[in-house]
């Protein structure tokens, strides 16, 4: 079993990606600020591999401090850019379950994330899967205050090179700074949220 390096956990290795989308995919350019786009990311060891628990509370338990530090990266990651829109995912070693990414994911390891990027009222979209080193996860996007918002319905793909290991779990949280550019699907706006305008 590695050592405990970051509180009670080990992690191996910590990922920060970041993007800034100028135009859409057919070269429009942005309709104001561009996107930018964060994944914070750790592979931490999984206590629970090649074993089944009823209690997985060795992973659950401290899991405020990696959101602590987690909120920390994406603000820093953020660089003074607004954060509205996140989610969240794992990716599972072999020898875990995709439970074993979910313990990561609970609402102890998200709130501290909220509070790092200014709160959020609405839920954390998540998805997950077990895989190999390098497989690639879809990490959905929504609105961080209002699930509602569809422009800022997204999707980040990202794998991880050596990440991860049969023993690991590969945790990640995506952020962006606005919706998707030239969104025009109708429905609630982000300004509407942030009550401009004179709407709330």
């Amino acid at each position: 079993m590695p050592v405990a390096n970051f509180g009670p956990y080990h992690v191996r290795k910590w990922f920060t990606h970041v993007e800034d989308v100028l135009a859409n995919e057919t070269g429009q350019a942005a309709d104001g600020a561009a996107v930018r786009r964060i994944v914070v990311a750790a592979a931490v060891h999984n206590p629970y591999a090649g074993r089944f628990s009823v209690d997985l509370s060795d992973i659950v338990a401290k899991s405020d401090e990696l959101g602590r530090e987690f909120g920390r990266r994406a603000v820093d990651a953020a660089g003074g850019e607004p954060i509205r829109s996140y989610g969240k995912a794992c990716v599972v070693g072999t020898l875990g379950e995709y439970e074993h990414g979910n313990a990561f994911l609970t609402q102890v390891f998200a709130d501290p994330v909220r509070e790092a990027v200014g709160g959020g009222k609405s839920w954390v979209p998540s998805t997950g899967k077990v895989g190999a080193a390098g497989a690639v996860i879809d990490i959905p996007l929504a609105h961080k205050d209002a699930l509602y918002v569809r422009s800022n319905y997204d999707t980040i793909s990202i794998g991880f090179g050596d990440a991860p290991r049969p023993d690991e779990v590969v945790i990640a949280f995506a952020f962006a700074s606005r919706g998707r550019l030239h969104a025009r699907l109708g429905g609630l706006t982000a300004a509407e949220v942030r009550g401009e305008d004179g709407l709330r």
